[in-house]
């Protein structure tokens, strides 16, 4: 069992930057590949990053690459999601996920593939 809390998220503007975090309870966060979702009011849950269970792979929607970094540190049993460049369009209630994983080196991007989620947090971003 994994228990995923969020930081609160924020208002930023539009070119700005904002870092989320997500804490993990349990001692088998590192066996648990981590992804990030969105969700924007009357649109479907969306992926937005994912981590392999060691780090050392990511993998990240196009609408956000390059602007967005997922990372994790397993000692702490945290993920984080820092945005550079936000966009109104970012604007959304941000999720942490997570699944066990055998693989290593696994990433999953679609909301079924994961077990666990964080209760969410609100990202607005001003234009």
């Amino acid at each position: 069992q994994v228990q995923l809390v969020e930081s609160v998220g924020g208002l930023g503007p539009a070119g700005g930057s904002l870092r989320l975090s997500c804490a993990a309870s349990g001692r088998t966060f590192s066996s648990h590949a981590m992804g990030w979702f969105r969700q924007a009011p009357g649109k479907e849950r969306q992926f937005v990053a994912s981590i392999s269970r060691g780090g050392s792979k990511t993998s990240y929607a196009d609408s956000v690459k390059g602007r967005f970094t997922i990372s994790r540190e397993n000692a702490k049993n945290t993920v984080s999601l820092q945005m550079n460049s936000l966009k109104p369009e970012d604007t959304a209630v941000y999720y942490c996920a997570a699944r066990l994983a055998i693989s290593y080196f696994g990433l999953w991007e679609d909301v079924s593939d994961y077990n666990y989620w964080g209760q969410g947090t609100q990202v607005t971003v001003s234009s």
